[in-house]
């Protein structure tokens, strides 16, 4: 089993720059494929982005290609999504998962973070 904490989110101005961190315990993230998701009040979870273990290829949803970017920092033991030009349709809590990423495709698992609110004002 995989614990996730997911930590960074607060409120932000349009145009500001926030950067999420997913950490684990007793686990270490470079093992394992990880994605960033978010999900808005009335709306489903929706893919973010995503970084393969075996090579840090990285994938993108179309709304945070350009905006985001998702990194490890394996001394930290954390997953990070950077994300800047943020705009008020980014508004949601946003969720780590530790799942699987073949061929441009993320495949959640059940491994889910509590999640963090982003509120991005206008």
């Amino acid at each position: 089993q995989v614990q996730l904490v997911e930590s960074g989110g607060r409120l932000v101005q349009a145009g500001g720059s926030l950067r999420l961190s997913c950490a684990a315990s007793r686990r270490t993230l470079s093992n394992y494929d990880m994605g960033w998701f978010r999900q808005a009040p009335g709306k489903e979870r929706e893919f973010v982005a995503a970084i393969s273990r075996s090579d840090g290829t990285t994938s993108y949803a179309d709304s945070a290609e350009g905006r985001f970017t998702v990194s490890r920092d394996n001394v930290k033991n954390t997953i990070d999504l950077q994300m800047n030009s943020l705009k008020p349709e980014d508004t949601a809590v946003y969720y780590c998962n530790a799942g699987s990423h073949n061929s441009g495709s993320y495949y959640p698992s059940n491994y889910w973070g509590q999640g963090t609110q982003v509120t991005v004002s206008s």
